[in-house]
Parts: structure tokens; C-alpha cells; sequence
């Protein structure tokens, strides 16, 4: 496991970010994590970014960006990538209406493209985050294939979100092998849920052939958890992203109920560390 690298998703931790950047970068370098992936900049500058990053022997490995700021603003919105080191930039959500099966289809696809060039002109990878509802079909095949098979493998990498992917009924260590080589960063996250076998799987159909409503994350019994605490199999997970070729592991949790998140954060670094990693 020694090649494969942990990072963690700033996202888990941004109440402490914008109330103190620098003291918690501080405290993610001393739990044991050396690269982080921003989910904003807290009113930072790029340089200011990059100066808390180096004192902190951090380094930014990604971002989670919306891509219509490249389609405005390609060039700073580019420079800022670069001066704070992001290798990787992630679209972390984009609306149904935009996926497969939709009138603007054909025009998100272009712009998928023009977006994943320019950021390869500037040694910038794009990625895709996915949640859970890109696990509805269209035609027979989910969204989310949808997208990865209409853009460029060298335009457009995967960023599995494994709880999404978990929690939308599929297989996560299934779904990092199926995108064997287009996995270059994987999300960890894990969670409870208590009614699973309600069945979080789109299109259910019912003793009627009537589709059935898909439960509610309350109604399910969900909630997030640092990892080794839920019902993720992170073990088998972190084989099968050594295996697809995956360089980077990042630590994710969207809401902490059962401790601070800064603890949360360092409960599953803790468990990374106990399992060799």
C-alpha cells in the first residue's frame, strides 16, 4: 500500500477552514494526511493558498470545481490552479438535467471537452465526483456511464465516491475495477443505514410493475460515519483502487453527527494507519 497516497477532502473539515485555515492545516499535517483536495478557498488568494500549504508541508493534490467558471474565466481560473499545485480538478456535482436523456445533453458533452483540453493544455487532469442519483438509467445504462463513455478518456477521469456508489445499490470495489486505469483518485467515505435493505436503488418497481419512490436518506437510516465505523468494506475498496491503478485515496465525510469533524477526520486517518496505509 506504500505508493498509494491519503489525502483529505477540505469539505469534511470547512467550518474549521473558515474559521481558521491555518491552525487547521495544522492540525490535518499532524494527523498524518499530506495532501488535501479544496472545496473552496475561504476568501484566500492563490499565493495566500499555496504559502499556508508549504508551511505546512501540504500539498494540493485537487479541487472540486463547478466547470462553468473555466467556460467564463478560463485563464485565472486556470493560473489559480496552477499556483496553488492542483493536479486534478473534479466537477462535484452537475444537475440531472444536463446527463443523459436531456436536450442539453449534446452541449454538456462539448463542453466537457473544451473544459477537459484547456485544463490538459495546463497539465491539469479532469475528473468527475459522482453521487448517487447518476446511478438512474437512461436507455438501459446509468448516467454516470453515460458521461465517462461520451468524453475522451484523456479529457475526463473518474473520482468514484465510493459511499454514493455504495449507497445507490452498486459495488464499489466493482465499479473502481470497471474504470480499471481512468481511476486516478478514489473518495472514502463510509456510513450507517439502518433500513439499507429498503433498497437506495433507482427505478424500483413494485408487485404492480409500478415504479417505486426511492426512500429518503432519513427514511433509510443514514448517516455518515469516519471510516471503519459504517458498513463500507475500505479494506476491499483500497485493494481494488491499488489494483485500477489509483494513485491517490481521499478521506471524505459530508457531516460528522457523532463527534467534531476535525476528530472525525483524524478517527479515519487513525483507521488507515491501523490497516496499513
Amino acid at each position: 500500500m506504500e505508493n498509494l497516497k491519503v489525502g483529505l477532502q477540505l469539505y469534511s473539515v470547512r467550518e474549521d477552514m473558515a474559521k481558521d485555515m491555518d491552525a487547521t492545516l495544522k492540525q490535518i499535517k499532524e494527523m498524518g494526511y499530506d495532501y488535501v483536495e479544496f472545496a473552496g478557498y475561504f476568501g484566500k488568494t492563490a499565493c495566500e493558498v499555496r504559502d499556508l500549504l508549504d508551511k505546512h508541508d501540504l500539498k494540493c493534490i485537487s479541487v472540486h470545481q463547478t466547470y462553468d467558471i473555466f467556460l467564463t474565466n478560463e485563464k485565472d481560473s486556470i493560473d489559480f490552479l496552477k499556483t496553488i499545485g492542483a493536479k486534478y480538478c473534479a466537477i462535484p456535482w452537475m444537475g440531472k438535467e444536463k446527463h443523459a436523456g436531456t436536450e442539453q445533453f449534446e452541449q454538456t458533452k462539448k463542453e466537457f471537452i473544451q473544459v477537459g483540453q484547456a485544463l490538459k493544455n495546463a497539465g491539469i487532469q479532469l475528473l468527475y465526483h459522482n453521487h448517487d442519483f447518476e446511478f438512474e438509467t437512461y436507455d438501459g445504462k446509468f448516467l454516470l456511464d453515460w458521461l465517462y463513455e461520451s468524453i475522451p478518456a484523456d479529457l475526463l477521469k473518474t473520482q468514484l465516491d465510493t459511499c454514493w456508489v455504495k449507497y445507490a445499490g452498486q459495488d464499489p470495489v466493482e465499479y473502481i475495477k470497471k474504470y480499471s486505469g481512468r481511476a486516478p483518485i478514489v473518495h472514502l467515505k463510509d456510513f450507517i443505514c439502518k433500513n439499507f435493505n429498503m433498497g437506495a436503488v433507482y427505478a424500483l418497481i413494485d408487485e404492480t410493475g409500478k415504479e417505486k419512490k426511492k426512500p429518503t436518506r432519513e427514511e433509510a437510516g443514514f448517516e455518515f460515519r469516519p471510516l471503519g465505523q459504517g458498513i463500507q468494506d475500505i479494506p476491499s475498496i483500497i485493494q481494488a483502487a491499488i489494483e485500477a491503478g489509483t494513485e491517490y485515496v481521499i478521506v471524505e465525510q459530508d457531516q460528522s453527527p457523532t463527534c467534531p469533524a476535525l476528530q472525525a477526520a483524524k478517527e479515519s486517518r487513525d483507521y488507515l494507519k491501523s490497516i496499513g496505509l
